[in-house]
């Protein structure tokens, strides 16, 4: 494909566009591990919903060593988008490694995380950009748990998300409720340094984030969101007793982490 070259760590292919110093107003990080049944229409959706609101953006999607069609169907909506960049390598790092090289590359004045899956719309940015720019805040979350999120979810997630908040709330007494929803935005400056001493690629990377910002007194915003579930019923089987139980190993390593940073 034209408009890629190979970066020298881990045999990763990046657009062309990061070998440029371009500045822009907001990096959109959407980590994919095998989402080629729909990665490229999801890719041109959000595209065409961000630039309703932003016209200075890019998407930085980052094909986390996948291992169906999703890096082909990754590089034709990149082609086909000027919007969309991309960032592919062979071995599987885990989300939150995902999210932390498509960090490292960005250059804008701001960063959102977004799941690549959609169930947590890409409208919704623009009221993150209006809500942290009127509130002079340095972080904003989406959060299941405030008063006026709309919520299409079911109770096992409910309950698991109760008991990790209740667990987290005990390991870090942080003022916010809800660090695991994969919307988020940050000030670049801000999220560059962090991402770059981040320990965990796994489900804790969000409350590492979290945390290591709140503990250097960055003002983090809560705020509403709209979520309906779409997954099948075999993603029941993502949290199995064993899954979760690694889930708090990981997370009592990034409260090591947090207490050095």
């Amino acid at each position: 494909y034209r408009g890629m070259y190979n970066h020298n760590d881990d045999n990763t292919i990046l657009s062309e566009y990061f070998s440029n110093s371009i500045t822009t107003t907001l990096s959109v990080i959407m980590p994919a591990y095998n989402e080629g049944a729909a990665i490229f229409d999801n890719l041109m959706s959000a595209s065409s919903t961000i630039s309703s609101f932003c016209s200075d953006f890019i998407i930085i999607v980052v094909n986390d060593g996948s291992s169906d069609n999703t890096e082909a169907e990754i590089l034709k909506a990149a082609a086909k988008d000027s919007h969309i960049k991309y960032i592919s390598y062979k071995k599987n790092r885990g989300k939150g490694g995902a999210i932390s090289l498509g960090v490292k590359y960005a250059n804008s004045k701001y960063v959102a995380f977004l799941d690549s899956d959609l169930e947590l719309p890409p409208s919704m940015l623009e009221n993150f950009i209006s809500e942290l720019e009127a509130n002079n805040a340095d972080i904003a979350i989406g959060s299941k748990m405030h008063k006026d999120s709309e919520l299409v979810y079911p109770i096992t997630r409910k309950i698991l998300s109760l008991g990790y908040y209740i667990f987290l709330k005990f390991l870090f007494r942080l003022k916010i409720k809800d660090t695991q929803t994969g919307i988020k935005l940050f000030k670049t400056a801000i999220i560059q340094p962090i991402c770059a001493s981040i320990s965990s690629n796994g489900f804790a990377y969000d409350i590492e984030i979290l945390a290591k910002a709140s503990k250097r007194g960055f003002k983090i915003i809560e705020l509403p969101i709209t979520l309906h579930f779409n997954r099948d019923r075999s993603e029941k089987s993502r949290f199995s007793p064993k899954v979760i139980l690694n889930i708090f190993k990981e997370t009592l390593k990034v409260k090591k982490a947090v207490k050095k940073f």
